[in-house]
């Protein structure tokens, strides 16, 4: 399979690693000294795309009118995820969009799912805690906003969530705190507290290998389909 990789930083380079590996062919790599544009000449299977919340949406348009299958791991644009359904509609096209595309996360939403599910009977206080490096731009993280909806439509006595930064939180709305320390792997905890205990689920990121391998197993699932999809789609956990 020939994969066209749109962004070709450290996410970029691992995935490149991942694929060859695969026995999968880079067919070209675009970055800031060499951008992905309209006018590119361009002849792929499928592109992986890791770039900027301000390029993404661009990016993910231009292959919809190419005709070329996307996968994007770029957080920070969700906001415009309905123009993009009407795009995908009418070229017939196809994305699979991610904020985190570790096959362990991924069963970590599962566990978090099932866990919020337990204690809404209960009298327990959720709070999500997302830790990564300093060179992560968006805070929340994409995965952390993806936890708190999944725990919002299981814990009932939320209805939304918001930043945790030292103000008053009201009781219906699920607190995140977000860290930025210096080389700290991306960490994200669930916690659930009541007066006498707390149950915590925790997911470390050793590297970024599990990011790369879950993005290329995307793109080879994505190859021949039609329509948008998420990581739930390919793990067959819908």
């Amino acid at each position: 399979m020939n994969i066209a990789l749109i962004g070709y930083g450290k996410m970029g380079k691992e995935i490149e690693k991942v694929a060859l590996e695969r026995n999968h062919i880079i067919s070209h790599k675009f970055s800031s000294a060499s951008p992905f544009h309209r006018d590119s000449n361009i002849d792929t299977d499928v592109a992986i795309e890791f770039t900027a919340p301000d390029f993404a949406v661009t990016n993910i348009n231009q292959c919809l009118d190419m005709g070329i299958p996307i996968v994007s791991g770029t957080t920070g644009w969700i906001k415009e995820l309905p123009e993009i359904e009407k795009k995908i509609a009418k070229t017939n096209g196809a994305l699979l969009y991610a904020s985190n595309f570790s096959l362990g996360v991924h069963l970590f939403f599962e566990l978090s799912k099932k866990m919020g599910a337990l204690m809404n009977k209960y009298s327990y206080q959720a709070n999500i805690t997302e830790t990564h490096h300093t060179e992560k731009k968006d805070a929340p993280s994409g995965t952390a906003i993806t936890l708190a909806q999944i725990l919002i439509k299981e814990l009932t006595h939320y209805n939304n969530w918001s930043v945790q930064d030292g103000q008053a939180i009201a009781k219906d709305t699920l607190p995140i705190a977000s860290k930025r320390i210096e080389n700290i792997p991306g960490t994200h905890e669930v916690r659930f507290t009541s007066e006498i205990d707390t149950i915590a689920l925790t997911h470390i990121a050793n590297n970024r290998k599990g990011f790369a391998l879950g993005a290329v197993i995307a793109a080879e699932w994505i190859l021949d389909q039609r329509g948008l999809f998420t990581m739930a789609d390919v793990l067959n956990l819908k």
